[in-house]
């Protein structure tokens, strides 16, 4: 039997609880697009609460430095335990809406909420074809369309298309900016996400060694869950001074303006650099991303990369070579590409969930 703490007469605000985990396996991203929700929801007048198996610190502090209640998962993720602990959650704070993030809650999860008068939304990327009771989904990603759910109740509202893409509030700030496309390309961003498990930073750092660009700086950014930092900071060195290697960083806006281009692996990354205009080369680390970069690739948005698995430092080099030698082609994936990334996707969603409590 696990037990949650006691509910707090503190919590007055309307209340907004997550359900997502930052780990190695599956990265940062999960908790970082629910922060986002939840800094429109705080900015709505609410409060937030995340109940997560987080094994990053840096994110969890984050979430803490904003005001934000951090619980610590009791269980396995996923279990019936675990839905147990959300749905008393949602009970003593008074909150009407869980929302779910990660592809370890299934039609069981979702029913066990909603058995105790909990309405849930579920952010997802991949679409399903199981039957599904939430009463959202959102799906945020350039291709996602109503076949990617065909079980779905009819009572289930679709949030779909990048329109709902949810932006942290440091991205909103630079909406107003405009980036002139450099003739050269002088400064490359390398940022393969909280984790990178398979170390593509390693191989993006490998290939700028080939690149032809002259003159070129590039900054690394290692995420707060990368296990090879070691490897990275050895690489660092031997590259002198043309890498700067930065580990969980709270700046990525500011490196993303300073960048030309961006070498990355798809993820939440991808809609922050397309929301700066950033124009972007990415791997596709699996078929669900692989199809959203397809997507993008055909519509002149971001060079993709393919799958990283046995991908060659020689290829991408020439790959950023072309694109760095191509200002015309920068300044159109930079123009398209913010086009589709409009910034107000958390205050829809907030709007969304206060018209239907």
């Amino acid at each position: 039997m696990v037990t949650l703490p006691a509910e707090d007469v503190s919590y007055q605000k309307p209340v907004l609880v997550f359900r997502a985990d930052a780990e190695v396996a599956i990265g940062t991203g999960h908790v970082m697009r629910c922060l986002a929700l939840a800094q429109a929801w705080q900015d709505a007048g609410g409060r937030a609460s995340f109940l997560t198996v987080c094994e990053t610190q840096s994110v969890a502090d984050r979430l803490k430095s904003e005001g934000m209640e951090v619980i610590p998962l009791l269980g396995s993720a996923g279990s019936d335990a675990d839905a147990r602990q959300v749905s008393q959650l949602a009970h003593r704070r008074g909150a009407n809406w869980v929302v779910l993030d990660g592809y370890h809650f299934g039609a069981s999860y979702e029913g066990a909420l909603k058995a105790t008068g909990t309405r849930v939304l579920r952010v997802d990327d991949a679409g399903f074809s199981r039957p599904c009771t939430a009463d959202m989904i959102l799906n945020s990603n350039s291709d996602a369309s109503e076949s990617l759910y065909p079980n779905c109740d009819v009572r289930t509202r679709l949030l779909l298309g990048s329109r709902y893409v949810l932006l942290r509030r440091e991205f909103l700030s630079w909406r107003d900016w405009e980036r002139k496309t450099a003739p050269k390309v002088r400064h490359v961003l390398v940022a393969m996400g909280g984790s990178d498990p398979d170390n593509l930073t390693l191989l993006a750092m490998r290939a700028l060694r080939l690149v032809k660009v002259p003159s070129w700086q590039a900054t690394v950014v290692a995420g707060g869950s990368n296990p090879h930092l070691k490897i990275l900071r050895a690489e660092t060195q031997s590259s002198g001074a043309k890498v700067t290697l930065r580990e969980a960083v709270s700046n990525m806006p500011e490196l993303m303006a300073q960048s030309d281009l961006a070498i990355i692996a798809a993820g939440g990354t991808l809609w922050e650099l397309l929301s700066m205009a950033c124009p972007v080369l990415s791997f596709g680390r699996d078929p669900v991303q692989r199809r959203i970069l397809d997507d993008l690739q055909r519509k002149g948005i971001v060079k993709h990369l393919g799958d990283p698995a046995g991908a060659k430092p020689a290829v991408v080099a020439e790959a950023i070579d072309a694109l760095a030698d191509d200002p015309q082609r920068r300044a159109k994936m930079a123009r398209v590409g913010r086009q589709q990334v409009d910034g107000a996707g958390a205050r829809r969603v907030c709007e969304l969930l206060v018209s239907r409590n």
